[in-house]
């Protein structure tokens, strides 16, 4: 018992020095980066804002949501604040900026986190296509796997292909050059993971799981995701010079050693640090990697960080 609580008090401080780590760099760092004063007019249509004709794939800074599908995961009051990643529906996701989404699924189809499990994916796709079709200019990159632990749907490419058909961008490294408006009238780069069902090849309508990786760090501390996030970056080729999409996840995760294990109180430690996070890597040499940049609970303020910046690069100032 005393050893427990002695490790507990231990964790307990580790993780008030690395608040205040963050907070310290953030007090240190100024508040300043290239297009932090680019605010869009419509998050709905934010890409139409900057302008699709001079918008490239591989300048954007996407901004991503982590766990998307999570919203009415599981029972409410009860185990839904330990897997629930966002607040938003899927729809209210993509209008309010979001334009890459993480969806799990389990064999049935549903979208689950772990063991919990939601809503069919029918719905995400449903809340995607009406989004598509009250917009016009806005690109898409919708991540779709199997859970860990979890078996394949059965011919899921195939349904995936049947649903979205109309509005995929095939597999094509040429795509990452190309403006938004060359890929006009495609608006969905789909990447399907399956764990044991065959990967999607060159120029299928799905992407294959090698076209979006990143560095999973597994931690509740928050400084120490930060700084990782850093250094896994820039270790990257610069984001124009890439022909697959690379995400930095702006999020802390529970661990079983901890006695907090919501998922909101927890990630909490690190969501404010997002315009922090493009202000060191502009300071660090890295932020011509930045692209795909993804957070729990997403808000204007990381969307309008992540427009910011994609502005300044479309106007050659990033």
């Amino acid at each position: 018992m005393g050893s427990h609580l002695s490790k507990q008090l231990e964790r307990r401080k580790a993780i008030s020095t690395e608040k205040k780590a963050l907070t310290d760099l953030e007090n240190s760092c100024g508040c300043e980066f290239p297009g932090c004063d680019y605010m869009p007019s419509d998050r709905k249509n934010w890409m139409a804002g900057v302008g699709p004709e001079k918008l490239h794939i591989n300048k954007i800074v996407w901004p991503g949501t982590h766990d998307s599908a999570t919203n009415k995961i599981g029972i409410r009051f009860v185990s839904r604040p330990f897997a629930q990643c966002q607040s938003l529906s899927i729809y209210n996701q993509l209008v309010a900026g979001t334009r890459v989404l993480d969806i799990r699924v389990q064999e049935d189809r549903r979208v689950c986190h772990g063991i919990l499990k939601t809503y069919s994916v029918d719905l995400v796709l449903a809340d995607l296509k009406r989004f598509l079709s009250e917009t016009e200019y806005e690109i898409v990159i919708l991540e779709i796997r199997t859970e860990f632990g979890h078996e394949d749907p059965p011919e899921f490419d195939k349904y995936l292909v049947e649903q979205l058909g109309e509005h995929l961008i095939h597999q094509d490294d040429h795509v990452f050059d190309k403006t938004v408006a060359e890929l006009l009238p495609k608006r969905v780069i789909c990447v399907w993971k399956p764990r044991k069902s065959p990967q999607p090849k060159h120029g299928d309508p799905l992407w294959s799981a090698g076209y979006l990786k990143d560095n999973w760090i597994d931690t509740d501390l928050p400084s120490t995701k930060f700084e990782s996030n850093v250094k896994h970056l820039s270790q990257q080729q610069p984001a124009a010079s890439r022909k697959f999409f690379y995400r930095v996840e702006n999020t802390v995760t529970p661990q079983p050693d901890n006695p907090i294990m919501c998922v909101k109180p927890v990630t909490k430690r690190i969501h404010c640090y997002a315009k922090v996070f493009i202000i060191e890597c502009v300071k660090r040499g890295c932020a011509d990697k930045l692209q795909i940049f993804s957070t729990d609970f997403i808000d204007k303020e990381f969307v309008d960080a992540c427009v910011g910046l994609t502005f300044a690069r479309a106007e050659g100032k990033a």
